[in-house]
C-alpha cells in the first residue's frame, strides 16, 4: 500500500492539473483521500510545501525519463518523438491531460515564490534537455533547425505547450496530435 505522503502528492497533482494552484484546498484533498486536514498538515505543513513536493517529484521523474532517453536512444529525432508520443498518450487517455508545470506556469504571477522557483526549474530542465537534443540532431543530420539550437528548443517547447492548450480548449486530443505531427514534419531534414 502506498504511504500517505505519496497518495497526497499524487492526488494534489491531479487536483492541480484539473484546477490549478488556487483551485484546490486541503479540504478538497482531505475529501479526495479520505483523511482529516490535520493529517495532511502532518505531512505537508503548508500548501506551498505540498505543491513544491508535487513539482519536485514530477521534475525528478522527468529527469529520469530524459536520462533514459539520452542513454538509450542515440537518435535525436527519436528522443523528440518519444517525448511527444508520451504527451499524445497522456492527452488521449486523460491520464495527464496537461503538464502540471504548464498549469502552474499560467498562475506564476500569483504563486508563492518557492512554488514559482520549482516551476521555473522544470522549464529550465526541459529547455536544457531540448537544446542538447537540437544540437545532437543538427550534428546527426536528423533534425533541421530554422534557428540556433537554443531558440529552436524554445520554439519546440512553446509548440508542445501551445498544442496542449489547443487540445484542452477544444476538448480534442486530435488538436494536439495534428499540431505536433505538423511541427515534427517541419523539423525533418529536406531531401536534396
Amino acid at each position: 500500500m502506498r504511504d500517505t505522503a505519496t497518495r497526497l502528492i499524487e492526488e494534489a497533482a491531479r487536483l492541480i492539473v484539473d484546477a490549478g494552484y488556487n483551485g484546490f484546498s486541503y479540504a478538497d484533498l482531505a475529501e479526495a483521500i479520505g483523511i482529516r486536514k490535520a493529517s495532511i498538515h502532518h505531512h505537508f505543513p503548508s500548501k506551498v510545501d505540498l505543491v513544491v513536493a508535487v513539482v519536485e517529484q514530477r521534475r525528478a521523474a522527468i529527469r529520469a525519463q530524459v536520462d533514459a532517453l539520452e542513454h538509450g536512444t542515440p537518435d535525436a529525432m527519436l528522443q523528440l518523438r518519444a517525448y511527444v508520443d508520451y504527451w499524445k498518450r497522456c492527452i488521449e487517455d486523460q491520464s495527464s491531460p496537461f503538464c502540471l508545470a504548464g498549469v502552474l506556469a499560467v498562475e506564476l504571477p500569483s504563486l508563492p515564490a518557492e512554488v514559482a522557483v520549482a516551476v521555473q526549474g522544470h522549464f529550465n530542465d526541459l529547455a536544457q534537455w531540448l537544446e542538447r537534443v537540437m544540437v545532437l540532431g543538427k550534428k546527426q543530420g536528423t533534425i533541421e533547425l530554422e534557428m540556433n539550437p537554443r531558440i529552436s528548443s524554445q520554439f519546440f517547447q512553446t509548440t508542445v505547450y501551445g498544442a496542449m492548450v489547443m487540445a484542452r480548449a477544444y476538448n480534442d486530443p486530435n488538436k494536439f496530435n495534428a499540431i505536433i505531427d505538423a511541427f515534427m514534419q517541419r523539423m525533418r531534414p529536406k531531401r536534396r
